[in-house]
Order: C-alpha cells, then sequence, then structure tokens
C-alpha cells in the first residue's frame, strides 16, 4: 500500500478510536454513577455475579464490536472491564479476571523508542495520553502496543479508575525492526573484508533483531558430517559452541542440509528428525532452531544455524528474514573472495616466464572472470544505494505532502479555508516532482511509456526558446540555428522539451561563473553504412538536434562515463547523476542515438540522432486557451483500474461532466462487463492490472465484439509490449500517471470527436 494511503486509513482508525473511547468513558461512567454495586463493592471487593452484568451490559454496547482490546481498571488497578478483544488477544475469560489485579492479565515494560513527549505517561491533570509499551502475557509470550489510557471519573470529579484502549503493533514493529536491522548489517559490513568477522556480525544481527539465543555459522566436514565453530553470537542463557560437532548427535538433520533443504523446527520433542536427540539438544540450548544449508558445487559446506532455548514458532517473517541475512552475507562474502582471488591472480601474472603466452592467455581468462564475479558484487551494492537514494527523496516528498494536507485538516476541522489553495498547490508539486523522479528512472532504465507522435522540431524548439533564455541565465548568449525545411521525426515531445532543457543547463553548468555563447542548431542528416556504423544506428535518414557550448569540456575518461546512471562532476548535492542518463534512455528508445564531442578548456557539442518520419505533422492542438470540457451526451464509459481510490475520482470527474461509468478492479471483470451486451461506449483501463490479463489484452479482446470502441490506457510503468512497442492502433491512446484528473473527461472527449 502506498504511504499516503497507508496514513489516510491510519488517521480514519484514530478518528474512530477516539470518537469510541469517548464512548466508553460516558457509558462506565454512568454504569458507576448508576449503579454502583454492579461494579464495586465496599470500593475493592467485587461480586462476580454483578460484574458479569456490567460486563454484559458494556459488551452489548458499541465497544462490544471493537478489535482493539479494551480494559478499565479501578484506582487499585483491579480489572473491573474488559471486551471480546482483550479476552482473544490476551487469552482470557471475563469470569476469571474480573476483580483480580491486573498483573493477572499481563505485566508491561516501556518500550526503548518510547521516550519521546508524545508517549509520556498519565499526569494527573492529563486525561488522556499515548503510551507505548511491551506486554507480557502470561503464555511467556510478548506484544507491542499502543494505548490510548483514560481517567474515569465520579460527578465530583474525582479519579475512580483508568480506561485503556490497546492496539497491538507488533507485526509493524518487527517489520520496522528487521528493515533497520538490515540497513545495520549494510553498515556493519561495508568494510569488512574478514570472513569470520562477516559471519559474526550477521549472526549478532539475527540474534539481537529475533531476540533467540544463539546463531552462528559453521564449516561443514561433509564426509566426516561434522560441523567446525570458529566463534558464534549468544545471549547469557547458553554457551557458545564454539569447536568441533558430530552433526549427528543433533539427529537426522544432517541429511535434509546435504540435499540442500532449509530446516526450521517449533520443538524438537516434536519432531521425528530430532526425537532420538532431544536430551543432547535441549542441554545445548536448542529446543527450537532454525538451519540453513550452504550449498556449493553440490556439496554441503557449512551451516548457517539460530536457536532458541525454548519452544517457538517462526514465523514466516522470521524465516525470510534468516534468508535475507544469509543471501546478503553470501554477496558481501563473494566480493571478499572475488578481490582476493583477483589480487592474487594479479600477483601470479607478474613471476610467468615460461610458455609466456599460454600462461598469459590463461591468467586473463581467469582475471576476466574475476573481474565479472566482483563487478557483479559492486551491481549488487549499487542496487542499494540507488534504493537507499530514491527512499530519501521519495520520504521527502511525501513528507511535503502530509505536512501540507495535516496543516490543512487542522484548518479546515476549525472552519478556517483561508490558504487551502496554497497547502493544496503544495502537495500537487511534490506529486508533479515524485512524477519527475519516478520518469527519470524509467528514462535511463529504458522503461519508460512513451507517447510519440510526428513532431517539428524547429516548432518544438522554438516554443521553448524563451524558457531556454531564461534557465541559461544573463552571462550566456544563446543562439537557435534551425534548418530549412526540417524533417519530421516521429518522438515523444514532451521527453525532448526535457532533454533538450537539461542540455542547456548541463551547458550552462560548464560555462560557470563567466558565461559563454550556447548554440541550439538542427539539420536533416542522411547516413551512409559507414556513418551509421559508427553511430550504432540503421542507414537512413536522421534529424539532429545539437547543443554546443563554450564552457570546461570533458576529458576523455569523463566522456566514456557521463551516460552511466548516478555518474556527476558536479559537488555533493548538486547533481544526481541522472539527467544525462535520462537524455541517454529516451533518445534510444526512440530509435536514435547520442554522442559528444569534447576536450577540456574547448567547450563540449552534444548532438541527437532522431529517425526521421515520412508524413505531415499536425497543428498543435494545445496551442490557445485551454476550452471546458463539455458535456458527456450520457455515454457509458467502463473504467478498469485496480487502485480503489483512482477508480473512484475518475467516476467522479466524468459523471461530473456527463457521462454514465462502469468499474472494475481488474481485467477478468471488466471482461465480463465488456461481454455482456451493456453499453459501453469508451473504455479507460490501466496497463498493468491484476488476475492475470494486462489492459492490453482486455483491449484487443473487447474489440473482437467491439470493433470501434475507444481505449485510454492509462500507466505508470509498463513494458512497451504491453502497449503495443508503441505502436497503438487507431481509436486508441495513452497518459501517463500521475495526470492532472481534471484532464481526463477532456481527453475522452478528444477521442470520441476522433473520426
Amino acid at each position: 500500500m502506498a504511504a499516503p494511503e497507508q496514513n489516510r486509513l491510519l488517521a480514519d482508525e484514530n478518528a474512530e478510536l477516539r470518537i469510541r473511547l469517548q464512548e466508553l468513558e460516558d457509558t462506565i461512567n454512568s454504569i458507576h454513577r448508576g449503579d454502583v454495586d454492579a461494579l464495586i463493592v465496599n470500593n475493592d471487593i467485587y461480586t462476580l455475579e454483578s460484574a458479569h452484568a456490567a460486563s454484559n451490559r458494556l459488551r452489548q454496547d458499541v465497544l462490544g464490536q471493537m478489535e482493539d482490546a479494551v480494559f478499565a481498571f479501578d484506582v487499585e488497578e483491579n480489572v473491573i472491564y474488559l471486551n471480546g478483544a482483550a479476552e482473544r488477544r490476551y487469552g482470557v475469560t471475563s469470569a476469571d479476571v474480573l476483580g483480580r489485579r491486573r498483573s493477572d492479565v499481563f505485566t508491561e515494560t516501556a518500550r526503548d523508542d518510547a521516550a519521546d513527549p508524545a508517549f509520556a505517561e498519565l499526569a494527573p491533570g492529563k486525561r488522556r495520553a499515548r503510551i507505548v509499551t511491551v506486554h507480557h502475557l502470561l503464555d511467556g509470550s510478548d506484544i507491542h502496543v499502543e494505548s490510548i489510557v483514560s481517567h474515569l471519573k465520579d460527578p465530583a470529579g474525582a479519579t475512580w479508575g483508568t480506561l485503556a484502549v490497546v492496539r497491538d503493533v507488533t507485526q509493524r514493529w518487527r517489520t520496522e525492526a528487521r528493515r533497520e536491522a538490515l540497513m545495520t548489517l549494510s553498515d556493519r559490513l561495508r568494510d569488512l573484508d574478514n570472513p569470520d568477522a562477516i559471519a559474526f556480525e550477521a549472526a549478532a544481527i539475527i540474534g539481537e533483531t529475533l531476540q533467540v539465543n544463539r546463531v552462528g555459522y559453521g564449516s561443514v566436514d561433509a564426509r566426516a558430517e561434522t560441523l567446525r565453530v570458529t566463534r558464534d553470537w549468544v545471549s547469557a542463557d547458553v554457551d557458545s559452541l564454539a569447536g568441533t560437532w558430530p552433526l549427528r548427535e543433533h539427529g537426522t538433520l544432517v541429511d535434509n542440509l546435504k540435499r540442500n533443504e532449509f530446516v526450521s523446527i517449533t520443538d524438537v520433542r516434536n519432531d521425528p528428525r530430532t526425537a532420538d536427540a532431544v536430551q543432547a539438544l535441549e542441554q545445548q540450548g536448542m529446543r527450537a532452531l532454525v538451519n540453513l544449508p550452504v550449498v556449493e558445487h553440490g556439496q554441503l559446506v557449512a551451516v548457517l544455524y539460530v536457536h532458541h532455548a525454548r519452544p517457538r514458532w517462526w514465523s514466516r517473517e522470521d524465516l525470510a528474514f534468516i534468508r535475507d541475512v544469509a543471501e546478503r552475507v553470501r554477496l558481501v562474502l563473494d566480493r571478499c573472495r572475488s578481490a582476493a582471488a583477483l589480487r592474487h591472480s594479479e600477483l601470479r601474472l607478474r613471476e610467468a616466464n615460461e610458455n609466456l603466452e599460454a600462461t598469459v592467455l590463461a591468467r586473463t581468462r581467469e582475471l576476466m572472470a574475476t573481474e565479472q564475479a566482483l563487478r557483479q558484487a559492486q551491481k549488487m551494492e549499487a542496487v542499494g544505494q540507488l534504493t537507499g537514494g530514491i527512499a530519501h527523496d521519495f520520504n521527502n516528498l511525501l513528507a511535503s505532502i502530509s505536512a501540507s494536507l495535516q496543516v490543512l485538516r487542522v484548518r479546515l476541522a476549525k472552519g478556517n479555508s483561508d490558504g487551502a489553495e496554497r497547502y493544496i498547490s503544495m502537495s500537487l508539486d511534490s506529486v508533479r516532482r515524485a512524477g519527475a523522479l519516478t520518469q527519470r528512472l524509467l528514462a535511463f532504465a529504458r522503461r519508460q511509456t512513451l507517447d510519440p507522435k510526428p513532431t517539428d522540431v524547429n516548432r518544438l524548439v522554438a516554443g521553448m526558446e524563451d524558457l531556454l533564455r531564461r534557465s541559461a541565465g544573463p552571462n550566456v548568449a544563446v543562439e537557435v540555428i534551425s534548418a530549412d525545411k526540417l524533417w519530421p521525426t516521429r518522438i515523444d515531445p514532451s521527453q525532448l522539451e526535457n532533454s533538450l532543457l537539461n542540455l542547456c543547463i548541463n551547458a550552462r553548468d560548464a560555462m560557470l561563473p563567466d558565461g559563454g555563447r550556447l548554440r541550439i542548431e538542427t539539420a536533416n542528416r542522411w547516413l551512409d553504412e559507414h556513418a551509421a556504423a559508427e553511430l550504432e544506428l540503421a542507414r537512413g535518414q536522421y534529424v539532429s538536434v545539437s547543443v554546443s557550448d563554450t564552457g570546461s569540456g570533458m576529458s576523455a575518461d569523463v566522456v566514456k562515463r557521463v551516460f552511466d546512471p548516478f555518474f556527476t562532476t558536479k559537488p555533493l548535492g548538486q547533481g544526481t547523476g541522472l539527467g544525462l542518463s535520462m537524455v541517454y534512455g529516451f533518445v534510444r528508445q526512440s530509435g536514435g542515438q547520442i554522442r559528444i564531442q569534447s576536450e577540456l578548456g574547448q567547450g563540449t557539442t552534444m548532438c541527437l540522432y532522431l529517425p526521421r518520419y515520412v508524413g505531415e505533422v499536425e497543428a498543435d492542438e494545445n496551442a490557445g486557451a485551454a476550452e471546458p470540457v463539455q458535456a458527456g451526451d450520457g455515454q457509458t464509459v467502463l473504467i478498469i483500474e485496480d487502485e480503489t481510490s483512482i477508480r473512484s475520482l475518475m467516476s467522479e470527474v466524468l459523471e461530473e461532466a456527463g457521462y454514465r461509468t462502469l468499474a472494475a478492479e481488474d481485467g477478468q471483470s471488466g471482461l465480463r462487463i465488456l461481454q455482456s451486451g451493456r453499453r459501453v461506449d469508451f473504455l479507460i483501463t490501466d496497463v498493468g492490472l491484476p488476475g492475470g490479463m494486462n489492459g492490453r489484452q482486455v483491449a484487443d479482446a473487447a474489440r473482437v465484439a467491439r470493433p470501434q470502441l475507444k481505449v485510454l490506457f492509462v500507466t505508470g510503468y509498463a513494458e512497451n509490449a504491453a502497449v503495443g512497442d508503441g505502436q497503438l492502433e487507431h481509436g486508441m491512446a495513452i497518459i501517463t500517471k500521475p495526470f492532472e484528473i481534471t484532464t481526463l473527461a477532456k481527453k475522452v472527449r478528444e477521442m470520441t470527436e476522433q473520426l
């Protein structure tokens, strides 16, 4: 679920919780005032029958159906009420605990992350507080909870008890803890090159995160069936397994490990593989265990083991976390081995005097293989850097959106709408920036969804000339040279605009601080076999667009790397390294090429080659003021979109424009509507849909019976093949998320008016 949607749901849940909390306070205080004997006798002695009656009356109230656990305690912390959710979650019944101490249900300790003032204890003058604790249940298990605790007061204002609404956040806490643990692991492993130290740090992360008793790596002698442990991580309750151990002493698990099978056991007493070794296992603190084999070339060479001294059910998340850590350790060890092998190979290549040619050839092959393994390890590290950087940028954007909406909600709740447009604009600006970031990522990965159309490049450059001059600044003289009778090209014009703007800004930065001359030039190019081969293009006719500057230029080494993702020569924090990658990805995806001519101190020329389009270019339909959307005349539009909020908003906008709408959440449901005979004049479908059918497949199937059906594809990411490799049929179009929702009806109207 996307973060904004998750935040909205949490806000709704908290609002509902506050309402029900107030209802519960009122109900309990009413019972206390009107029928004290139903809850309390002599202020501390409880009649079980009357307590049952009071509990039943409360259970029939609105809070009886709450999923959150609800407790009420008197001033001496005796239980005077609990709802059904509390009984189920804490494994007790009202008959067992009413009138008994809270410690007979659970004990609690504060969580380490509860030091924030928002999680303060309930002070005497404070009516309500939010508290984060760990509840220790009678069965030995723990749950992490967020509680809203309130005072219960009599008519005179004296406190006679407390009310607690408890929400189980264990799963959320565990997910966050494991994510932080993986980040910590990456930090710890970054500079390590010793296999034993790497293995120990990984074991410590698993042990601390899962709160088990022992974790370690051991090497295996498969023939002797022994496990050799150098060092492992242990809690204070068990001893280390450092040394050599016969694996058969632990039962028949070695047979599973030799077959490369993942082993997890909740209780060794109940598993047939360990039934004959229970005493030895329990003496060594192995009541529950997980074993992950490490197999190389079909041979068991090592085992990652996780032990717990008490029975423990290993959740799917536990096992996934262990596997994830093991995989990261494997990659780091591969990197270390590759680096060591590379150093060793280089050393050996320096003493070889005999059979020089054969020796050099053999060593070269070995070196290439080693370098390939090292590059693979580096790629995995780059992926980690990418996800961290993108997460940082998106979190900033989400924080901006969230803050704007929160301030807007507070103001609207107070009846103050002043400045609402400003906060809405701030949120929309962050959405547009997030969309631009996504498009850059997709562009250099060559996965963006393009909307190519016949384009007059001279007209496009002329239309953005003022923008380019302002972007270049007062110290840069901008010259535009447009070729006479320039051929058209079929590309995505908005992406070409972004690319030209990016190239001009880079040129401006290369001429800082003194400025210089910037030239934008278009030309028709005919590439023969030789010229086309040098550019890695097909022989034929192309349109060239070049951007030249008189700046600092680039060295040959920089030119070789300038299109690599995340490569930048700008100072830290002044460039993402995605701009030229985006330009390169767009041009190549459009069937063209980009080339650089540059020398240090002599400036740079970036030249884009785009395939010629044979045909006419239509006039700019977007010129002039935007026209209001006309009424939909009652036409029926089917919307297929798996995201509920987007589907609902699209329906509202179209219905306000006069259309009738039908909606489906997946391809199969939408196709059933299309094949039912119901009136459908227009189809809007997301490209990526659940249920086994993508949007293009639905459209193709629908057009079998409805060949004239107009189709508008909506996508945020799609392989080109999903929409026909950029070749849409007549009556089809595509828009990319995020888009201005108010332009949707206009797009539908434009398509329905086309012949």
